[in-house]
C-alpha cells in the first residue's frame, strides 16, 4: 500500500449513501485572464526588458517612452488553479517590437535565474511550471502592492537587485515569507495610471 497523498473532490452521492470522489491532478493551471500591466518597484522605476542584452531592469521611464512601451507594457495571465490556498497563480508575458517573451526561472551556476523566452504562454499548464509566480499583498496594510513567490521554490521571490548602476530583475530567497524586503515589493499600473499609486 502506497502512503502517497492524493487530492479527490467529491462528486457524487450514491445509492446507501456512498460518496464518489474525483482525483484532482495537483497543481493544473488553466488560463482565466489576461491583464495589462506596467510593473514597478519600490522606487517608482518600470520594468524594462531587453531579451537581446538578456536584460530585465527596473528604469526611470518618461510618460513618452511609456507610450511607445516597447519592453514594459506586461501581460499578467491569471490562472485558475487545483491548489489555490497558496495565492494567485500568475505568469508574464511582455511585447518587445513585433515579439512576445514570456518570464520563467532557469538553473544557471547553480543559482536560479529570471530569463525572458520568446513565445506565447500557455492557456493550460497540466503539472508544475517554471512561468508561475504565486501573486501574494506585499503586506496586511498594503492592497495595492504585491510580491510574486516562484512556484517551484517555495520562498524565492521576484525581487530587484543593485548592479553596475541597474536595479536588474531577480529571484531572492527570504528567510520568512512574511519578512517584509522592500526589494520584493512590485506595484501594477495600468496604462491609465502612469504614475505609482
Amino acid at each position: 500500500m502506497s502512503c502517497e497523498l492524493m487530492v479527490v473532490c467529491a462528486v457524487q452521492l450514491g445509492e446507501n449513501l456512498c460518496l464518489y470522489f474525483a482525483e484532482l491532478e495537483c497543481d493544473a493551471f488553466s488560463k482565466e485572464k489576461t491583464l495589462h500591466r506596467f510593473l514597478r518597484n519600490v522606487n517608482s522605476q518600470v520594468l524594462v526588458v531587453q531579451p537581446d542584452l538578456n536584460l530585465a531592469a527596473f528604469e526611470d521611464v518618461t510618460d513618452q517612452e511609456m507610450k511607445s512601451g516597447s519592453g514594459m507594457n506586461f501581460y499578467m495571465h491569471c490562472y485558475k488553479t487545483t491548489t489555490p490556498s497558496a495565492g494567485m497563480p500568475v505568469a508574464f508575458s511582455v511585447q518587445v517590437e513585433d515579439k512576445s517573451y514570456y518570464m520563467c526561472c532557469e538553473e544557471e551556476h547553480g543559482k536560479m535565474i529570471v530569463r525572458f523566452r520568446e513565445g506565447e504562454v500557455p492557456k493550460d499548464i497540466p503539472g508544475e511550471s517554471n512561468i508561475i509566480f504565486f501573486k501574494k499583498t506585499f503586506t496586511s496594510y498594503s492592497s495595492k502592492a504585491f510580491k510574486f513567490e516562484y512556484s517551484l521554490e517555495r520562498g524565492m521571490f521576484l525581487a530587484f537587485e543593485e548592479e553596475d548602476s541597474l536595479r536588474k530583475l531577480i529571484l531572492k530567497k527570504l528567510p520568512r515569507e512574511d519578512e517584509v524586503d522592500e526589494t520584493t515589493k512590485i506595484t501594477l499600473t495600468s496604462h491609465n495610471e502612469r504614475h505609482n499609486l
